[in-house]
């Protein structure tokens, strides 16, 4: 089926049925923090994010998206569903940005060795100050590698204009998500600091920022480039 036949015709059903699992999740994260009743949900929303992508695996942007968004699958399978194994989480996470960046090298026109020295030296500065801080673990240096991959790649996104927008917008939301992450992370670290004061709305903006986030970038699938 055409890409643009299948977005019209299937694009208002994925978009309610993202907005129901959405609330259903956010509101069971409020009332009922820690049930387990909200993993299926967000879970079964990333799957209906990567099942969209399969609309536009005509074409070659169509595809690296799936592939994208099948690892992105495996990465919240350790992280949210098992909640364990967390390097091979977050390793399967720096496949799915190094797959956005090949979107982005074939949509833009910067030179790739220019865009790897710039994301080495981010990569690079950032374990350096995990390293000064003696904080550098094997998953602290992953996740910083992945984390500097990704605010390279939103960055980079806005090049693109209009046709990047959706994805743009959903790899902003995506750090938004991976801050609230990190604010979690260094609030369990740190038991005898006193609790931050934002720390339920962190709780809650993973998700908030998350699910929206992955829904823009399946939907900006097949649209960077034209083949």
């Amino acid at each position: 089926m055409n890409h643009t036949v299948f977005s019209r015709r299937w694009l208002l059903p994925f978009l309610i049925t993202e907005g129901l699992l959405y609330a259903a999740f956010l509101y069971l994260d409020l009332s009922l923090p820690g049930s387990g009743w909200d993993v299926p949900l967000k879970y079964g929303g990333i799957v209906l994010c990567f099942l969209w992508t399969l609309g536009a695996a005509g074409h070659r942007d169509g595809r690296l998206t799936g592939m994208a968004l099948a690892f992105t699958l495996l990465a919240d399978l350790f992280l949210l569903v098992l909640n364990r194994w967390y390097l091979a989480g977050v390793s399967a996470f720096c496949v799915v940005q190094l797959l956005y960046l090949a979107r982005l090298h074939r949509a833009g026109s910067r030179p790739l060795a220019l865009r790897l020295l710039l994301r080495a030296a981010l990569a690079g500065a950032l374990l350096a100050a995990a390293g000064a801080l003696g904080g550098l673990t094997p998953l602290t240096g992953l996740t910083l590698f992945y984390f500097s991959q990704l605010v390279a790649n939103a960055f980079a996104s806005l090049s693109l204009g209009r046709r990047g927008r959706s994805f743009s917008l959903g790899l902003f939301l995506f750090i938004g998500c991976d801050v609230c992450v990190g604010l979690r992370n260094l609030s369990a670290a740190l038991p005898g600091m006193a609790p931050l004061p934002f720390l339920p709305f962190v709780q809650v903006g993973m998700w908030l920022f998350y699910l929206p986030s992955q829904v823009l970038i399946s939907l900006s699938a097949g649209r960077l480039c034209d083949d």
